[in-house]
Parts: structure tokens; sequence; C-alpha cells
């Protein structure tokens, strides 16, 4: 595929003109380099695994209206590279279906015919804001979601629109949502369904899932799919064990263990994910897993059950070096830990080997084309791991020992 005529503007692909094995070299030296960096060994790294499809992997976009130059016609698309007030047309782009760039074109041309300016983020006035396009990669379901501040907009026009526009898959659901806000974020005051369902369905690992407008999912269905099932198979015997996923978002890979643990307990800070993951749990009858809502570093302290191995899958911040502290502090012999940003992986490793855990297992994939991303998933190994009846005593090592060794010398 030709390198796509915005890749020298646009801020998303900061790899379009450099050859996949290229990207693929430069990604896994990167991980190999903070590793070594932090005194990890760098051949511990494995090579990383290539994209399944390298274009057209995404299953959803967030597009924002605004100018390319001040005050000039309405764009839709993305921020300028290095300068975040300037928007770009971005119905070019090769890393999403082409169904995206067509209902993109299709939406810019229907708000310029009508006039309609896009929101400005500094003097908060204007009326378009966002175009929020998902796809079921299962299920060819496309899901369109227009932003908007308050005021006129013609929902009707707006739904025949869409419908005619020629797209490989089925409209299943079209939204307007109204944001009242003067942030950047968007905090829906309310959403509209239009026409259709306001979600659209996937299966991930044979798993299905009801995934709406804001909901927190995998961008990319195969890479997440091959990434989860690699993690789910570091752990030793998984088979009838308590399982901790934390960090869960909305309870994809926390149902994929279930399939096969005893039990799994997610813990998500997002109510909107726990509800989602809940819901869908249900829908997969699934009774052995459940969720709880809270910060992972207060939720630790109040867990129904004690855990045999931890999963942790946190955001691109990584995770609160008391929070890392007290996940060792359970000193059980495996956690699985994926990364989505390997700068915050390798601080947290450093906090974990403080802790007695050394990496034992590496491996990047690259999930994301083009782009600077790199998952990791890492594999920490406790020698010194306590036994479980050691955590159900609550005691400190010495205690724990003293306690066996007065048992041994009675019997």
């Amino acid at each position: 595929m030709d390198i796509c005529p915005i890749a020298e503007k646009c801020g998303g692909c900061t790899y379009q003109s450099v050859p996949y094995e290229q990207q693929l070299k430069e990604k896994e030296g990167a991980v190999r380099g903070l590793l070594s960096s932090a005194g990890f060994d760098p051949s511990l790294c494995l090579p990383i695994e290539p994209c399944p499809d390298v274009y057209r992997y995404r299953n959803k976009m967030d597009y924002t209206f605004g100018d390319e130059v001040k005050d000039g016609p309405l764009t839709l698309g993305m921020h300028r590279k290095k300068q975040f007030l300037s928007v770009i047309n971005a119905d070019c782009c090769q890393i999403v279906p082409e169904d995206f760039n067509r209902l993109l074109e299709a939406t810019l041309t229907f708000c310029r015919e009508r006039g309609y300016t896009h929101y400005h983020r500094r003097r908060h006035e204007g009326l378009m804001r966002y175009l929020i396009l998902r796809r079921g990669v299962r299920t060819n379901q496309l899901l369109v979601n227009i932003v908007t501040s308050p005021g006129a907009f013609d929902e009707e026009e707006y739904v025949n629109c869409i419908l005619s526009t020629g797209t490989d898959h089925s409209i299943y659901g079209i939204l307007h949502t109204v944001d009242e806000s003067l942030s950047d974020a968007v905090n829906p005051s309310e959403i509209k369904v239009l026409y259709g369902s306001d979600h659209y369905e996937e299966t991930v690992l044979d798993l299905k899932f009801n995934v709406g407008p804001f909901s927190f999912f995998q961008t990319n269905v195969p890479a997440a799919e091959r990434l989860y099932s690699d993690a789910i198979s570091l752990i030793d015997g998984i088979e009838g064990k308590t399982v901790y996923d934390l960090y869960c978002g909305t309870g994809t890979i926390t149902q994929a263990m279930a399939t096969k643990a005893g039990r799994v307990i997610g813990v998500e800070i997002v109510e909107e994910a726990v509800e989602a993951a809940r819901r869908s749990a249900a829908r997969n009858g699934l009774t052995n897993c459940e969720f709880i809502c809270g910060d992972v570093l207060k939720v630790l302290d109040e867990m129904p059950a004690l855990p045999d191995v931890i999963v942790v899958d946190p955001p691109r911040a990584g995770i609160h070096p008391k929070a890392m502290k007290k996940i060792c502090s359970y000193g059980i012999s495996q956690i699985v830990y994926i990364s989505c940003n390997p700068k915050t992986l390798v601080q947290n490793l450093e906090s974990a080997r403080e802790e007695g855990y050394e990496p034992v297992y590496c491996k990047p994939y690259d999930n994301f084309p083009m782009t600077n991303h790199v998952e990791t998933v890492v594999l920490l190994s406790n020698k010194n791991a306590k036994p479980r009846d050691y955590v159900e005593l609550g005691v400190d090592a010495e205690d724990y020992y003293r306690i066996k060794d007065t048992g041994r010398q009675s019997e």
C-alpha cells in the first residue's frame, strides 16, 4: 500500500514511511533497551509478534471537528502533528476500515452544506465536536456516534445521510451525543438513539460482548485475542485457581480466564466498564467471575478471596508504586503483567524486583502497526513464594515458619 497522503501532517501514524520489518525491529529494540537500562537481561525479551493485519485493523476511531488553518473551512479528522489546534481531514486513513473513511467524508459534506461550525476550545462556542465510529469485527456492525454541543442539529437528515452512504457493512446504530461541558474530553449530557441500537456486538475468544458508544474495548480484536491467549497460557495450572484480574476494563480477559479458572475477580475503577463486564458475563453464562468497582490500591484490602495468581493490565500510566507493592505483598508465585507502555512497565518491574519478583518471560506484540505503540506481556516469578496457607494465616514469615516448625515437633 502506498504511503498515506496525509502522513507528513497527521499526528497519528509515526511509522508510515518505515518498512514494516524495520518497525518491528525498532519496537523490539525499544523494549530490550528499556530492560537493559533498568538492569534486566535484554535477552529475556523474545522476538516481537507481528500484527495479523498491518492495515485496516482499527475497529474504533475518534475524529475531531475543526479547521486546518484559523477560520478556514470545516475539517474532520486528526490533529495536525505538533499543531494541536489544527485539524486535518482524514478520509484516506489506512489503518481503519474503508467504511470509516466513507462515513467521515459523508458527515463532513453534510455539515459543510448546512454551515455548521466546529466547537472552538478557547471561545467555547460552535456546534460540531466529534465523530466516533466503531465496528464489530466478527459481526460487521457499524456504530455511528455524532457528538455536538447543544444546538440545532438536523438529526433526521443526518440519519438519511448515513443510511444512504455506501458501506461494505451494515449500519447497526446511529447516535447523537449532546455534550454541554467545556472540556476537550467527551462528557455526555444526553445520548439519543436516532436509528437502530445503542451498541454493537462483538465476539472475542468465543465470548459475546455488547460494546457501547464509549465503552473501553480492544481496538484490534484479532491481535488482542492472540495476546490474551498467550498471557493466559503462562499461568501454571489455571484450572481451579483463584485469579485476580486488576485493571480489568470491560472484563474481556477476566471472562476468558473464567472459562478455565475456579474463580476470577476483576477490579476496575471505571463504573461503566464494570457494569458492561457484569452484563457480558451474565450473557456468557459465567457464574465464577465477579467484578468490583474501585481503585486497586483500596479494593485489595477488601477482596472476598485470596489469589493463587494475579493478572494486571494497567493503563499507560502503569501501576502506582504503592499499589505495586501491595500486589507483590501477597507473595504468590506468579504475576502476569500485560503492558501498553514499556516505559512504565519497566518502572513497575523495578518495584517488583525490590519485593522479590523477577521477570522470567517477556514478549512484545505489535498490535498497532504504523504507530509507536507496543504491547508487552511479562511473567513475574517469585522464587520465595509464600504457600497459600501462609497468606491465609495473615502472619509474617518468621511467625509462619515458627508455627510450621512447632507443628512438626508435635507430630
